[in-house]
């Protein structure tokens, strides 16, 4: 695991990074868009990866996207990476014939 996955850094820190509040990001996770770990005691820690992400999620809010499109981007995004992942399985396994 790189760096940038870890997640340990506070909602605070993550506050001060992108420059959106605490509640912002509190909301972004309610509506399933960020998923931060959770300490034993209950707070939430985030990686930098966590951090491009909201970057992107805030551009995406400001240029007038609502939370539910970028959700269903993501989505389509990720159907596309399976889709692609499991070309390249087949490919790689028709190969070892």
């Amino acid at each position: 695991m790189s760096y940038k996955e870890k997640k340990v850094i506070s909602i605070g820190v993550i506050s001060e990074l992108t420059g959106l509040s605490e509640r912002q990001i509190r909301y972004y996770e309610e509506r399933k868009l960020i998923f931060p770990e959770r300490s034993k005691g209950g707070t939430r820690k985030y990686s930098f990866n966590d951090v491009e992400r909201l970057v992107d999620i805030a551009n995406k809010i400001e240029d007038g996207m609502q939370t539910f499109e970028i959700r269903k981007e993501e989505k389509k995004k990720a159907n596309i990476r399976e889709k692609m992942l499991r070309g390249q399985l087949n490919a790689a396994f028709k190969m070892r014939k």
